[in-house]
């Protein structure tokens, strides 16, 4: 497959690429308030995902450049000059940060698409407004808080409070980077914390944007510092820093490792993980839309180039409908759309870097190897501009073959057959991840059993990715620990606090 830039664009990419051309492209870390580079005056070089030309610079921040934001959130928090702030006056911040974020959304959105090669359709649908979305959900949610009394004797009140915890790193992927981002920064903040985000060095700029826009809506300096560098550096700085209360991140198991015993070796510093996964889509004989299925089937993978966490790269078809559910799913993967992500009218864009389209191609190769049965796609799509491009892939494998154990984060489906419902729950959760799951029936009973026995974080039934900024998002095993979204991530960003005063009674 060929990808073809022509020459002459349409009105509507045109416009697209008119506005990228016109846009201010963040270039210097964000600490106490100020812009910054290195001290070292090192830098990276941010490479378009699109056509491989160079973007920008970005600062790489060392230690010292680390300790220094640091220090200006643990001066912030212990002067209280965010978490003194009445709940009233944090959530006008807030939600005027939203409200800036929507003012500034096309922006957002090509600076999204620039940095990580993503359809301009989706971050401008997707991405950015799911940020502002978790923003104005925080805001809302930060005065739902409540803290405990507890029974005490006639001379006693005992009651808890949930307090900040002080300062917060967070370390966020390349995937969806502002996305992820908030599902970080906007609880923490509104616990009432001070915080240092450490964005991939593959996609600084949204965060750097966004985090300007926070000094702008009334959010005092060192509250929100951004340091950028590289993950081996800048991360494991803030992983190993003493005066780090909890380090939240969403990335790969090995650095999720590194950063435990980063924390091991340093001051024992909550860690936060959410990791990788091998999801699942069960489908059964007597699903009642098999076209929905297949839709979802395909899409649960190939969205986003297959580069997400709950990617469902595992299609698990009972076997009396396994033919004819793969040819439905195969015509999906042949109709999308592969193209410019600036074009409005492209359903599947670039791979983030040339590093992670050659990981996913050499997986495509070695699943071959192992036996698997190419069925679609299987090649880079080259474009005449450059860019890292892989076309959707299915193929069928063996239950041995290593696109049935090992994580690709590329656009590749690996199907296998199930006889029974037994075997499809076995075959399921023979993973080390249990991030998400997925199950196609019509017998409620059978849906029932599966979202019991399925070992999984998130179980969606007759549904892909069918949740929001009210579920709570996580998984269980190698997929990590703590979660995400909900309610249930403001506490992550607190502690309790246990207090009695006796009295005379």
């Amino acid at each position: 497959m060929s990808i073809s830039f022509p020459q002459q664009a349409s009105a509507s990419l045109q416009g697209v690429l008119n506005a990228m051309a016109d846009l201010h492209l963040p270039s210097r870390a964000l600490v106490d308030g100020v812009e910054v580079e290195a001290q070292s005056g090192e830098t990276i070089a941010n490479l378009s995902s699109r056509d491989g030309h160079q973007i920008n610079t970005l600062p790489a921040l060392g230690v010292a450049d680390v300790d220094i934001a640091v220090r200006s959130a643990r001066a912030a928090f212990e002067d209280g000059r965010w978490r003194n702030l009445s709940p009233k006056a944090r959530k006008k911040v807030l939600h005027k940060l939203a409200d800036l974020m929507e003012v500034h959304a096309e922006n957002l959105a090509l600076l999204e698409s620039l940095d990580t090669g993503k359809p301009i359709a989706n971050t401008r649908s997707v991405d950015v407004p799911l940020a502002i979305n978790t923003t104005r959900y925080y805001a809302e949610a930060l005065d739902k808080i409540y803290g405990e009394v507890a029974p005490s004797p006639q001379d006693r009140l005992s009651y808890v409070l949930h307090e900040p915890l002080g300062v917060i790193a967070a370390i966020v992927p390349w995937n969806f980077p502002l996305h992820m981002a908030m599902w970080k920064v906007a609880p923490a903040l509104a616990m009432g914390n001070s915080l240092v985000l450490k964005p991939a060095e593959l996609s600084s700029m949204s965060a750097l944007y966004t985090a300007q826009l926070a000094l702008e809506a009334g959010l005092p300096a060192g509250v929100w510092n951004v340091v950028t560098g590289l993950g081996v550096v800048a991360g494991d700085a803030l992983a190993r820093h003493m005066d780090v209360d909890l380090i939240a991140f969403t990335g790969s198991g090995p650095v999720g490792r590194s950063l435990m015993r980063a924390s091991a070796d340093s001051n024992l510093k909550r860690v936060s993980l959410e990791l990788g996964g091998k999801s699942p889509q069960i489908v059964f004989a007597d699903c009642d839309d098999l076209d929905t299925a297949a839709t979802n089937a395909a899409w649960g993978v190939f969205y986003n180039q297959g580069q997400v966490c709950t990617a469902a790269s595992r299609l698990l078809i009972e076997n009396s409908i396994k033919d004819v559910f793969l040819e439905k799913v195969a015509k999906v993967a042949r109709s999308i759309k592969v193209g410019d992500p600036f074009d409005p009218a492209t359903q599947f864009g670039a791979m983030v870097s040339e590093r992670q389209m050659q990981t996913t191609l050499n997986y495509i190769a070695k699943g071959k190897a192992d036996g698997g049965k190419l069925l679609v796609g299987g090649g880079q799509a080259r474009a005449t501009s450059g860019g890292f491009y892989v076309e959707p892939s299915i193929l069928d494998i063996a239950r041995d073959n290593i696109l049935a154990r090992e994580e690709v984060f590329g656009p590749v489906l690996s199907v296998m057959a199930f006889e029974d419902e037994a075997d499809a729950y076995r075959l399921a959760n023979d993973t080390i991840y249990g991030l998400a799951a997925g199950v196609w029936t019509a017998n409620i009973s059978k849906a029932m059993r599966a979202a019991k026995q399925l070992n999984a974080g998130l179980v969606w039934v007759n549904g892909w990715d069918a949740c929001d900024i009210t579920s709570p998002f996580g998984g269980v095993k190698q997929s990590g620990f703590g979660r995400d979204r909900s309610l249930h991530a403001l506490y992550k960003y607190a502690d309790l606090k246990s207090i009695s005063i006796s009295y005379k009674a």
